[in-house]
């Protein structure tokens, strides 16, 4: 659209003075003033100054200099110190607009770079030991987005469920007898046993008998292990589903126990592996970028005796993984930043890739002034489905109609956790969340709504026209946020990161709220032409939520 104008001039200007620069380079550089009077397009020539030893204000007069025709699309290009601001023909930028929204509709603002590749991404696998916190959900709430995002792009993409079920949770809760059990007693079951075996070791040795029994295959103990992973799957699947989060293949940890030979026996051929004095087998990553991060690089592959360990098998499944697609995406905690490192090592001396990660930090949960961060195996925790069901309760009071309400709860938590990038702690008050004023979820929801009950009062018949008058200037502000939604889309997938998308949504929410309080719609002078500024910001607003997973509401 118009900022690749801008660049496509701004390059052949540049190429004139000798400077060569690729047309993603200038439209990374090209920004957005902060008010319209300096232009619609900006770009700065500060990084130009070192290259060529000038005053940037002198580089921004000699490159316009260069351009000799404006264009059609823009009314006029000017220079500010040093900057080059472009002033684009507001009048065609509406009917351009407007026009590829209408036509596109629920397609708008891809830009289809996926097409023909395949994605595979991992996302939340939390331990199938308890239902899961409210921590956890960030995992699967930023994975799901992400994913919404892919397939926008046009990506075929593939959703995987990472089942640890090769573990000391497991085995604990196979002790502790919870195979009978239902998944709502799972995490009672685990904090008690989880207590037990803090004091004893004979229980704990227990534990690491029953993990050797189900790596060697032993039947009954490997009906067992099963029976508690699949309760546990089964009741995280559900859990996850109220807010809208699918997978399409859950991968089982227990797959890949008869892969360590053959994986240790190509690392074998690296010299890296040696044995440590309690005949555990190790992978030695000394002259790596984990070097200088842990005080010793190494990661241990075996127990002493010579049965895997987690990492031996994870390698496994990640080779497994980067045959199956294109590309790889993984959402992981921080607190794994350290070991996806070294993982990524073995990976690297097995001669693989490995996927990109996206790691996120986790969430402390505000009442007044307390905040807690919580640990499932303590049992310091507030479960995610007792959290949505108390926001969906809180919402049943703000909402005209009941049935709204498990929207607005979940538009009110999604929305909280998309806005903050993935590296930032979210301090999450449920309260604040569900506020239907500010930059939250419920607010975005009733924007939506607003823009509906204006176009429920258009007559059937009435013929909508594209004709443009003189436009007031928040007018020109919407549409102008209407033109930055592919950009911002294409930002957010280049970057692994939502929350572009998410704080792009709540600006064009404003700008629509700025638009309705000057703009009287209905029986102006322009109605037809705001009638279809209205349809167009309910169409950008909803192909946004819906890229956060959030579910429009006609009315509220």
């Amino acid at each position: 659209m118009q900022k690749e104008s801008v660049a496509e001039i701004l390059s052949k200007a540049l190429a004139k003075k000798k400077i060569n620069l690729k047309i993603q380079e200038i439209l990374e550089r090209i920004e957005i003033p902060p008010s319209s009077e300096m232009g619609d397009f900006a770009f700065p020539c500060f990084f130009l100054a070192s290259k060529l030893k000038r005053n940037p204000a002198d580089i921004a007069l000699e490159i316009r200099e260069e351009i000799e025709k404006i264009p059609p699309e823009f009314q006029d290009i000017q220079t500010k110190g040093p900057y080059i601001n472009f002033f684009v023909n507001r009048g065609n930028l509406a009917a351009d607009v407007i026009k590829e929204i209408l036509e596109k509709k629920d397609n708008f603002g891809s830009k289809g770079i996926g097409k023909g590749k395949k994605m595979l991404v991992e996302h939340t696998s939390i331990n199938p030991n308890a239902s899961p916190h409210v921590g956890r959900a960030r995992n699967a709430i930023i994975g799901d987005s992400l994913v919404r995002i892919l397939k926008f792009q046009g990506f075929n993409v593939d959703t995987h469920y990472y089942v640890n079920d090769v573990s000391k949770q497991i085995a604990m809760l196979v002790l502790a007898g919870a195979e009978k059990l239902k998944f709502e007693s799972m995490l009672k079951k685990y904090v008690k046993i989880s207590a037990e075996i803090k004091k004893s070791k004979k229980k704990e040795q227990q534990v690491f008998d029953l993990l050797e029994k189900f790596e060697s295959g032993d039947k009954e103990t490997t009906k067992k292990f099963n029976k508690v992973t699949s309760t546990c799957v089964k009741g995280q699947e559900k859990i996850l589903g109220k807010l809208g989060i699918n997978y399409d293949v859950f991968d089982y940890e227990s797959t890949y126990l008869n892969r360590s030979k053959e994986i240790l026996a190509q690392l074998e051929k690296s010299g890296k592996l040696f044995q440590d004095e309690e005949g555990r087998i190790v992978l030695d990553l000394k002259n790596t970028s984990v070097e200088g991060k842990m005080r010793t690089p190494l990661l241990v592959l075996t127990r002493s005796n010579a049965t895997g360990l987690y990492p031996l098998r994870d390698i496994a499944y990640t080779l497994d993984k980067m045959k199956k697609a294109d590309s790889n995406l993984i959402v992981l905690g921080e607190d794994q930043k350290l070991y996806f490192n070294q993982i990524s090592e073995a990976l690297k001396i097995l001669g693989s890739d490995f996927p990109k990660v996206v790691h996120y930090s986790y969430i402390l949960l505000s009442e007044g002034k307390k905040k807690k961060k919580m640990s499932t195996r303590k049992g310091d925790v507030v479960l995610l489905e007792d959290f949505l069901e108390d926001a969906i309760k809180k919402a049943e009071k703000k909402s005209k109609k009941k049935s709204y309400a498990k929207t607005i709860g979940i538009a009110a938590v999604r929305y909280v956790i998309l806005k903050n990038s993935a590296d930032k702690i979210i301090n999450f008050n449920l309260d604040d969340a569900l506020n239907f004023e500010g930059d939250t979820g419920p607010y975005l929801l009733y924007s939506y709504a607003r823009a509906s009950s204006i176009l429920r009062k258009i007559k059937e018949n009435k013929k909508i026209e594209l004709k443009y008058d003189e436009l007031e200037p928040q007018e020109i502000e919407l549409i102008k946020k209407f033109a930055e939604f592919p950009e911002i889309v294409l930002k957010s997938y280049n970057n692994s990161d939502p929350s572009y998308i998410a704080n792009y949504s709540y600006k064009l929410a404003q700008a629509f709220s700025d638009f309705y309080q000057n703009c009287p719609v209905m029986k102006s002078k322009n109605e037809k032409f705001r009638i279809l500024l209205v349809k167009s910001f309910r169409q950008v607003l909803k192909n946004s939520l819906n890229l956060l997973g959030i579910d429009v509401l006609e009315e509220m």
